[in-house]
């Protein structure tokens, strides 16, 4: 789509107000603060096409599973995280005619998401029938320091007229979610009250018994000067609301201030929500806006200097890198085990808001490096308290042991609806083995094995020992049936990411169990014991090892995608007409599945997953044969392949696909911003950078890098927290230098050459101009 906003390092910019991508706009200039968050709905009302979205982290709803006929196994209901009550309404009447930018002519306008401090700004000049002309100007920000709070600055000014202007601050609880089956709304209402200051509104889900509590409380001033006129309060069924009118002349300048407190009975007791909700209001009230936002700007001054990312010479890459970090830090803080990664986070509904494997997969390395280890700890205790449910997840697929972790869950059962990815898509398994090594040599925490690493590895080990099965006549072990990352392909046999990352696992469950036995030797026989684990397990899993079987191709020297992969006609995606394209909004699903095209890695997951491996020589046969057959129409592919093109030295390759993952959202590639951003593939275009670009890896104690340099940059520098040290990276075309911020030393690779980064000291290497000369 046309390009939109302005490129602006450290801001989002939107310049003129366009009907057609609001919606786009309202996912894009979201916020959020972990806990809670919200789409950036105008606080006035607007009458055009808009997704309504404020949602707490952690409350859901199991919205009943809407299809046509039943499997056994098949889930009963798809977990939704719920539009929760509207907070930051302001309506707005000037001589009786709504304020309402469907309906007025809109000059002036301008929205600013502020990435530097955390903050949503506005500002437009609006002109209602008869020519009235009103300037309005907003701020709002939800708290990065009281998680619970959100607070607004808007101001009306009239530009040409003398008259009355309405200002009504309101809570809205009748909502629903856009996606809800049936067309079912999900709260009840408990308790509210309104009085001339402000109020509170309690509702409750209809299952689940979630309470959630949200409290306002606003001071107007009138020319600089605090209004004492009384409210009318306004009490209607989920609503409560404080209507005030003003006399005002042409240039007064009318200022709300509207603070919100929302709790909820996660972290609250049922007695204790309101209580909760409107000391927390009060205390924000008595601190102020401005202390308020001078609180927000300092936290987001830390998250800054933890986790920056600074690209010299390419606005629009920085911008985007910028875009995707800021968005992380705003859906997850790591301080509540109990919750997850959303694929869509705060801003927006689509996919329910729930845990895909995509955690695992691509964010956990963001978390890992940019954070305390506990925030990426906390993200794997959250998959260990699930454990006892993905057993029982295995079980109602007809399994007699071992766990298979869902597809997609809030409370560790499955809760996805589409066939081919509740039973097939069974390689959520492999990530979830995958992040506990991924945490354990990143971070050096091996005691995580003996406290919850190791009973998780075990029961997934043991999944994948019944799924295989072992065929005589090619005396190997297969897996039939199954879907693997690449959802362009279903049902299919030895998917060989599958097999691959089936076998991993219990290589890496085998490995765990003989540190522990040897390093840990209590903790050893006390976990045996209680996993009843037996010997012919362990020597089941040997032999499976030994004996799994992986599609290949000799003449090719490739790893097939899955059995038969080679019956299709191989056409690269360049030789589709435009017209093609995006296949999944073009084609049937019945061509979809009968072509050789790939919705995102597949084959090449597992080489990045398992790089340390294969040679570059085996990553280069299979990118160069599966890349130009990938559509990349999952938001989760391009980062995947710009982070091997880095590998492999394909310079413009690696660029492109950095683009792509990056600005995904900010330019719209897939076309379906407007459901929300693609909050959990965010974490991969900072891969792309770190992982990529940067060719961060870890061995042993050591962490490695490769760094190289795209021609488009100048220069660039990441940070990383490396066993508690923190490590600046910066790269020019001619060295790389690595700071310690810290005291605590570090032991680096670069290129090759080891160095020890002693506290508060650099090193710096010679740059690899080797890296950066080849072409795809």
């Amino acid at each position: 789509m046309k390009q939109y906003l302005k490129i602006d390092e450290w801001s989002i910019i939107e310049e003129s107000f366009d009907p057609q991508t609001h919606e786009i706009s309202e996912s894009v200039f979201s916020l959020g603060n972990g806990y809670m968050g919200g789409r950036a709905n105008f606080e006035e009302q607007y009458s055009g096409h808009s997704l309504q979205g404020s949602y707490m982290a952690g409350v859901y709803y199991p919205d009943k599973t809407r299809v046509g006929w039943w499997k056994n196994g098949y889930p009963e209901y798809f977990a939704k995280v719920l539009n929760s009550t509207n907070w930051i309404g302001i309506n707005i009447e000037i001589d009786g005619v709504q304020l309402d930018l469907a309906t007025s002519t809109v000059s002036e306008f301008r929205r600013e998401l502020n990435m530097k401090e955390g903050t949503l700004s506005r500002s437009f000049t609006a002109t209602l029938e008869g020519g009235k002309e009103v300037k309005v100007e907003s701020i709002r920000f939800v708290s990065m320091t009281r998680r619970e709070i959100g607070a607004i600055r808007y101001s009306i000014t009239p530009v040409n007229f003398a008259g009355n202007i309405t200002i009504t601050p309101y809570l809205d609880g009748d909502i629903k979610n856009k996606d809800s089956n049936y067309d079912e709304k999900f709260w009840n209402e408990v308790e509210k009250k309104g009085e001339p200051g402000g109020g509170y509104l309690t509702l409750k889900t209809k299952k689940l018994d979630f309470h959630v509590t949200s409290a306002m409380a606003f001071d107007i001033f009138v020319g600089g000067e605090k209004l004492s006129a009384e409210a009318e309060v306004i009490e209607q069924e989920k609503y409560v609301a404080c209507k005030i009118n003003l006399s005002v002349q042409a240039g007064d300048q009318v200022v709300i201030y509207k603070y919100a407190a929302n709790v909820t009975s996660r972290n609250h007791g049922l007695g204790q929500l309101v209580e909760a909700a409107t000391t927390k209001l009060q205390e924000a009230k008595e601190a102020g806006f401005v202390a308020l936002l001078t609180e927000q700007a300092e936290a987001w001054r830390d998250k800054w200097k933890e986790s920056d990312i600074i690209i010299e010479g390419d606005a629009s890459a920085q911008q985007a890198i910028r875009f995707n970090i800021f968005q992380l830090n705003q859906t997850y803080n790591g301080e509540d085990d109990r919750l997850n990664i959303g694929p869509k986070g705060f801003t927006g509904e689509k996919y329910g808001g729930s845990t895909y494997w995509d955690t695992e997969a691509y964010c956990v390395p963001f978390y890992l490096s940019t954070a305390d280890s506990s925030i990426a700890r906390n993200l794997l205790i959250y998959r260990y308290k699930h454990l006892e449910k993905a057993k029982e997840n295995a079980r109602k697929l007809g399994f007699t042991k071992g766990a298979l972790y869902p597809m997609v869950t809030m409370n560790g059962e499955e809760c996805h609806n589409e066939w081919e990815i509740t039973f097939e898509e069974i390689h959520r398994n492999g990530a979830i083995a995958h992040a506990i090594y991924n945490y354990v040599n990143y971070t050096g925490d091996k005691a995580y094995l003996g406290q919850y690493g190791l009973e998780v590895l075990v029961e997934i080990s043991r999944f994948w020992e019944e799924r295989v099965h072992y065929v005589s006549h090619k005396d190997k072990f297969v897996m039939l049936g199954v879907t693997g990352p690449n959802e362009y392909e279903n049902n299919v046999n030895n998917n060989w990411y599958s097999n691959r990352m089936a076998s991993w696992t219990m290589e890496y469950t085998l490995e765990a169990l003989t540190y522990l036995q040897e390093n840990e030797p209590a903790r050893y026989a006390e976990l045996t014991e209680k996993l009843e684990l037996q010997a012919i397990e362990t020597a089941k899993w040997n032999e499976i090892i030994a004996k799994m079987y992986y599609p290949a191709d000799d003449e090719l020297g490739i790893f097939l995608q899955q059995d038969g992969f080679l019956d299709k006609e191989i056409i690269p995606v360049k030789e589709l007409k435009p017209e093609h394209l995006p296949l999944n909004q073009k084609w049937s699903w019945d061509r979809i599945l009968r072509s050789c095209y790939i919705k995102q890695a597949d084959v090449l997951q597992g080489l990045y997953f398992l790089g340390d491996r294969y040679d570059l020589e085996t990553k280069k046969r299979n990118f160069d044969f599966y890349e130009p057959i990938t559509v990349h129409e999952s938001s989760l592919s391009p980062c995947i392949h710009a982070i091997l093109a880095c590998e492999l030295g394909y310079k413009e390759k690696a660029y492109e696909m950095y683009l792509r993952t990056s600005r995904l959202d900010l330019d719209n590639y897939n076309n379906d911003t407007e459901d929300g951003c693609h909050s959990t593939s965010m974490a991969g275009t900072w891969m792309s950078i770190v992982h990529g670009f940067g060719g961060l890896r870890v061995l042993g104690d050591r962490l490695i890098l490769k760094p190289s340099n795209p021609g488009h940059w100048k220069s660039y520098s990441f940070k990383i927290m490396f066993r508690g040290a923190r490590l600046k990276v910066s790269v020019t075309d001619l060295n790389v230098t690595v700071a310690n911020e810290t005291e605590i030393p570090a032991l680096i690779t670069i290129y090759d050459k080891e160095f020890t980064v002693n506290g508060l000291s650099s090193v710096t290497a010679q740059g690899n101009s080797a890296l950066a000369g080849k072409q795809l």
